[in-house]
């Protein structure tokens, strides 16, 4: 919902995503996406208490080191930061790069997608360059929105 209180997505996305969102504690991210959100303004989205940057450059010049963001170098630190930070929470990781490293590591449970009838025809790979082929479980949760389908799968082990 806006801040007017309206619905942006269908009632059964919002109820889907949002107690997704409620679970999260850290979300885990590249420097990319650090950059191209300008670190949403030092304060996480959607709730999320804090926000592991996986990064090989420091904090910004002038960021406030008082935000709850944590830049640290490789997946592993960050994964296991992350952990420490999310107590009883869960730990999310965007796709992308980072997402594929940490996938490749094999530190990662679930994964999460949403998907939506677009054929961009060009653009970056969800786990960015995997290089090995990884399993998964037949989707778990399948949840169809308005024009918009949500699945959700364990990581074969």
């Amino acid at each position: 919902m806006d801040e007017s209180g309206e619905l942006k997505v269908s009632q059964t996305s919002y109820d889907y995503t949002r107690a997704y969102w409620d679970q999260i504690g850290v979300t885990i991210v590249g420097r990319h996406v650090f950059d191209l959100t300008d670190g949403w303004g030092g304060k996480p989205p959607g709730g999320i208490d804090h926000v592991v940057v996986v990064s090989h450059r420091p904090m910004p010049e002038g960021w406030d080191p008082e935000a709850p963001f944590h830049f640290v170098d490789g997946v592993e630190a960050a994964v296991a930061k992350a952990q420490e930070l999310a107590g009883d929470r869960m730990v999310e990781v965007a796709a992308g790069d980072v997402g594929g490293q940490v996938l490749a590591a094999g530190l990662v449970d679930e994964v999460r997608m949403d998907v939506v009838p677009v054929v961009f025809g060009s653009g970056k790979r969800y786990f960015g360059s995997v290089h090995a082929q990884h399993l998964l479980e037949d989707p778990d949760v399948v949840i169809q929105g308005n024009r918009v389908l949500h699945l959700r799968y364990r990581v074969r082990r």
